[in-house]
């Protein structure tokens, strides 16, 4: 891992997100960008003319406050010795963050999950599962404050089926950063109903294409997938839930479309989703 995008809003949100990369800045050695998406009312800018924004009066006065904030946030003291670029763009911020995602070879994307009035009303919470969603690389999301970010216990809920395998190696490389345990976790619901026999050996099956040996295996009931996840991850005190994502399309077929969303928007622990 080399760089780390955190979106800033200037939010209490978007600092916590950035105390997370900070640490795992630290364990990794890398560099931190960081990243705000001026939007400005379709009032102001003609999108045709975006290439001549910059000598507008009210543009430059929005730049000049977003430069600011940026110099006060930069000195917060979690980002001493730490590598750091801060950029302010002009774009909505959903495609702006995934645009500078692939311009900058980014490989871990950090979001708060909830907004707050500012600049201007920015990105932060309405836009987080856009990202989780069409992201290629993994995205982090941090729901509150955490003072030092360690992850002992992670849990990686999953049906387990051949597709889920492509991006297993990045959720054990992720867990090995931290020396941490990964339960793998199986939510059998009325609704998508398994044999303890059958699952057993799906993970087993699963797992044999791994050179990875620090995890427990898990097959949790209850009434439905997100519930099972957040229930497990409460009975262990989970520091990390990691899930895949299909982009578009959603989850595997056993989370039904939306759970790696609403996870990310409502679970209170952090939440890292891999695309598939």
């Amino acid at each position: 891992m080399k760089r780390i995008l955190v979106p800033i809003d200037f939010s209490k949100e978007a600092e916590n997100a950035a105390r997370v990369a900070a640490h795992i800045a630290r364990k990794t050695g890398s560099e931190i960008y960081l990243v705000h998406m001026l939007e400005l009312p379709v009032t102001t800018v003609d999108p045709a003319e975006m290439n001549a924004i910059s000598s507008e009066p009210q543009i430059i006065y929005f730049m000049k406050l977003a430069h600011e904030k940026f110099e006060k946030f930069i000195n917060l003291p979690f980002f001493k010795g730490l590598k750091v670029v801060e950029s302010v763009q002009f774009q909505h911020a959903f495609s702006g963050i995934i645009a500078e995602s692939e311009k900058s070879n980014i490989d871990l994307i950090v979001m708060g999950s909830q907004g707050a009035s500012g600049l201007q009303e920015m990105f932060i919470g309405s836009n987080t599962e856009k990202v989780v969603r069409r992201s290629k690389i993994p995205v982090l999301v941090i729901k509150k404050e955490v003072d030092k970010f360690e992850v002992n216990d992670m849990i990686f809920a999953s049906d387990f089926n051949k597709e889920s395998k492509t991006t297993f190696q990045r959720v054990a490389n992720f867990a090995k950063l931290f020396d941490a345990k990964i339960h793998l976790l199986y939510i059998n619901t009325i609704h998508n109903f398994n044999t303890t026999k059958n699952i057993e050996k799906r993970i087993a099956d699963f797992m044999d294409d791994f050179d990875f040996s620090n995890y427990t295996t898990m097959i949790y009931n209850d009434i439905s997938i997100e519930k099972g996840i957040l229930s497990y991850a409460r009975d262990i005190d989970a520091d990390l839930i990691a899930l895949n994502t299909h982009g578009r399309s959603g989850l595997s077929q056993l989370f039904n479309g939306s759970i790696g969303q609403e996870l990310a928007n409502h679970a209170l622990r952090p939440v890292i989703t891999f695309k598939i």
